[in-house]
């Protein structure tokens, strides 16, 4: 089991905030959400769809420079504050 954390950018977009997943945009990791909050919500459960989805099917899970996407080999813990 491995843990990857991704590199997300959320952005304001008049009323409401727009999350994505740079890496994984290309497979359909992009959000919304009314808050800042509930947009990070959003993501984090569509990055882990994705995530599920490229291991059924066999893709490779992107990875790349650290600052993109970092790979640990032991389960961990995810906190943005």
């Amino acid at each position: 089991m491995k843990t990857y954390a991704f590199k997300v950018m959320v952005e304001s977009d008049d009323d409401r905030w727009h999350a994505y997943c740079p890496k994984l945009e290309k497979y359909g990791a992009a959000t919304w959400g009314r808050t800042k909050e509930e947009a990070l919500k959003h993501i984090h459960e569509v990055v882990e769809m994705v995530v599920e989805e490229l291991i059924e099917d066999g893709v490779p899970i992107p990875e790349s420079l650290q600052e993109e996407v970092v790979v640990f080999p032991e389960s961990r813990v995810a906190v943005t504050v």
